[in-house]
């Protein structure tokens, strides 16, 4: 996998041996974005369970204990969960006792879980790249584009598939502070692809909405509750919120793994808290005093309500509510 942590200014690509290995790149941002984190559980499960020779029930014992180690890895971000308990599950309705066999179906598993996310990203850029006006400008946050996912993206996706329709426009990368996901992956991804793409600190996000420079947002997601709440990237509810005043739609692109219907709302999604040294000497150079408290969530939500719409590989979940969810769903 690309080593994200290292962008723009290193393109390395770095090899997990281990699941031990894969929660490391997993807790460092080495990997990150629902669906890649996904991914990259999936694969993670074959590397633990490799070698296990000792029949089927202890296969399963060290299948076990391989999820919950990857489980802990980060706790927001649904697409882990769901994939580990997908591998979980294939192998539970195998009852072949010959492990290198049951390691082979899970490895085919893991396989699907990359193909099925590459086809439900262009899904979401087929059903959504319409909502991208030609000559418009998008504002975006974080990063949601292929680095986060199998490929192509969920939120970059729209833009993508404007773009090879011919359609113009500008897209507004927050910086996406305090790791800079927006300034340095979004933008390295656009300029890569022949996108035009602007980048802006987070605080401007305001007047550059003030100037009349945005027609729309898009984000992607790392859970979305049952009622349509979204929990993203740190920053995301603010912009939704200056969304709202300034009468811009609110639009959040995520395939259909990413919703976890057994959330209620957003009050019952876990905001992981990530070190203070993220805020006080990111990128190891020190920002503020070295002894001072700092508060770092990584995440927060953004209620339903400030959401125009939910752009999945199903079609467009408009207007947000628990209703529409599981009608477009089919859940």
């Amino acid at each position: 996998m690309i080593d994200q942590s290292l962008l723009p200014n290193e393109l390395r690509w770095i090899e997990c041996a281990s699941v031990e290995e894969v929660v490391s790149a997993i807790r460092r941002l080495a990997v990150r974005g629902a669906p890649a984190i996904g991914i990259a559980a999936a694969m993670g499960v074959v590397l633990g369970v490799r070698g296990s020779d000792s029949g089927r029930p202890a296969f399963l014992d060290r299948l076990n204990e391989v999820c919950v180690l990857l489980k802990g890895a980060r706790p927001t971000a649904v697409n882990l969960a769901w994939a580990t308990d997908r591998m979980r599950a294939r192998a539970r309705s195998l009852a072949d006792e010959d492990t290198d066999a049951l390691v082979a179906e899970l490895l085919g598993e893991a396989k699907k879980i990359r193909d099925e996310d590459a086809a439900m990203c262009r899904a979401i850029g087929a059903h959504g790249y319409g909502l991208i006006p030609d000559g418009g400008g998008v504002l975006t946050h974080c990063n949601a584009g292929a680095l986060a996912t199998a490929e192509y993206g969920t939120a970059l996706a729209l833009m993508y598939e404007a773009h090879t329709r011919g359609r113009r426009f500008t897209v507004y990368a927050d910086e996406t502070r305090p790791l800079l996901q927006g300034s340095r992956l979004t933008a390295w991804e656009l300029m890569y692809a022949g996108i035009d793409v602007v980048v802006i600190c987070d605080n401007m996000a305001a007047q550059v909405m003030k100037e009349g420079k945005i027609d729309l947002v898009i984000t992607g997601a790392d859970r979305i509750a049952a009622n349509g709440d979204v929990a993203n990237k740190i920053g995301t509810y603010g912009v939704a919120v200056l969304a709202k005043a300034h009468g811009i739609g609110m639009y959040v692109a995520a395939p259909s793994s990413t919703f976890d219907l057994s959330a209620r709302s957003g009050a019952d999604i876990p905001i992981e808290e990530r070190s203070a040294d993220e805020i006080r000497r990111g990128f190891g150079i020190w920002t503020a005093p070295q002894d001072v408290r700092c508060y770092c969530p990584a995440f927060d939500v953004t209620p339903a309500q400030l959401i125009r719409g939910l752009v999945t590989e199903r079609g467009v979940i408009e207007p947000v509510n628990e209703e529409r969810i599981r009608t477009v769903l089919g859940w």
